[in-house]
């Protein structure tokens, strides 16, 4: 099993810190590297792998610095290589990529990007999404379309309603008010958003959260097709 620590970067980014049972250590969009240094020096750990879902430059600009001083190794999806600087690991959809014997299957998941990818630890029943998908919500579609997102949000509902979702930004507020717009009846909805007004109340993370519980909140996995899919995603983007 892995173990999970959110960094918070920036404004409303996280970047991720995965421990393995066996000492391995790994980052997930590493937007700067300062905070995951921090962590790193408190916990006297040493960073062996730097992994990117997508070449936006708040989840890879930290890259280059954790590199030169870990020697760590980046690893990126292929169709995101030529855009990051110092990919050592291209990974394709299927690819699965071994940290201190726990496995890491990249999924493809276009949209947001051209080349964005989730990484999923089955047996730890974790999935980081980057900007593909947020509680709540999906990515803005900068270089894929709506008939891609949808495939893409087709593809991670398939995975275990125990799932865990990591994504990459702090914006579930925003998003619970657009869903409740859409889906004021929802029973399911009203909770998640007591709860959240809790957890942000107390300076916690909304995040992680089960894949059981989006279906059930997300307004983007209630839609039956690219068309609502895309309905949606504009309503939103006025929201």
């Amino acid at each position: 099993m892995i173990d999970v620590t959110i960094i918070p970067i920036f404004d409303d980014n996280y970047a991720y810190l995965i421990e393995t049972s066996s000492g391995a250590c790994a980052v997930i969009d590493a937007g700067q590297a300062e905070p995951v240094i921090d962590i790193l020096n408190k916990r006297n750990l040493r960073l062996e792998f730097i992994i990117s879902t997508h070449h936006h430059w708040d989840h890879v600009d930290g890259n280059m610095e954790l590199k030169e001083k870990y020697d760590a190794q980046i690893v990126a999806p292929s169709k995101e290589a030529l855009y990051i600087d110092g990919v050592d690991i291209a990974l394709k959809d299927g690819d699965i990529f071994d940290i201190g014997g726990e496995i890491m299957c990249a999924i493809e998941t276009p949209g947001h990007t051209l080349g964005s990818t989730c990484f999923y630890f089955k047996d730890s029943h974790a999935l980081f999404t980057g900007d593909t998908l947020f509680s709540m919500s999906c990515g803005r579609l900068f270089e894929g379309s709506a008939q891609d997102m949808f495939r893409s949000f087709q593809r991670i509902m398939k995975l275990p309603d125990e799932t865990l979702i990591y994504c990459a930004h702090e914006y579930t507020r925003g998003n619970a008010g657009f869903c409740l717009s859409q889906d004021r009846d929802n029973p399911h909805l009203k909770q998640r958003i007591k709860e959240i007004k809790e957890l942000r109340a107390q300076g916690k993370p909304t995040l992680p959260v089960s894949l059981e519980i989006e279906k059930k909140t997300n307004i983007f996995m209630k839609a039956k097709n690219a068309e609502e899919f895309a309905a949606l995603r504009i309503k939103k983007d006025k929201f």
